[in-house]
């Protein structure tokens, strides 16, 4: 159900992309005082991410571009790198979660930025990592298929009403403009989500 007096438009943006933030958010079982990194922490699923952590109590490093610092700043992050001026895997910090939201890192390159029994999770899982490396009792891979996506977008619900939660849209389109939507959204410029509006 949408929440009362919520616009449609930001219903759109909080059903796919922040599902997915929520649930890799929620697998990981964060508790107050712990610290993750997001890298694409301007993308649908990375701003969710940011957000969902903050609620949680944790310290958050995001990783951006140089030219988002106020977006990131308002969705609560500690911590800022420009991935367009510094390799973030170069970070002094450890942490207890380490998630790609853009999928455009790997476990490997991560591995040294994780607490010892760190968990690194990405939207784009390596699955035999994500079964290998749980068995060195160590710093993991974590994913999971979606599941129970009524309790999540319900949860979600809740967050929007609280105003927890606020989805960023970057661009808005009309049905007959979706070619160029798509195009948009594959071009790796997109902040937050795309819209369509009928």
């Amino acid at each position: 159900l949408v929440p009362n007096g919520l616009p449609y438009e930001l219903a759109a943006a909080s059903a796919e992309a922040a599902y997915y933030a929520l649930d890799m958010v929620d697998m990981v079982k964060p508790m107050a005082g712990q610290k993750a990194l997001v890298n694409g922490a301007t993308g649908a699923i990375g701003s969710a991410t940011v957000q969902f952590l903050k609620y949680y109590g944790l310290y958050v490093t995001a990783v951006c571009h140089s030219d988002h610092d106020v977006l990131v700043r308002s969705l609560g992050a500690d911590k800022i790198i420009h991935f367009n001026t510094a390799d973030f895997t170069n970070d002094s910090e450890q942490y207890d979660f380490v998630f790609d939201a853009v999928g455009k890192s790997s476990f490997g390159r991560c591995k040294s930025l994780l607490k010892a029994k760190g968990i690194f999770a990405s939207s784009e899982p390596n699955i035999l990592q994500v079964l290998f490396t749980p068995l060195l009792g160590g710093k993991k891979f974590k994913f999971r298929p979606p599941k129970d996506i009524r309790t999540t977008l319900t949860k979600i619900k809740g967050l929007l009403e609280s105003g927890t939660f606020r989805p960023v849209i970057d661009r808005r389109y009309t049905l007959g403009e979706i070619a160029a939507a798509f195009a948009y959204a594959a071009s790796g410029r997109k902040i937050g989500n795309v819209i369509i509006t009928f």
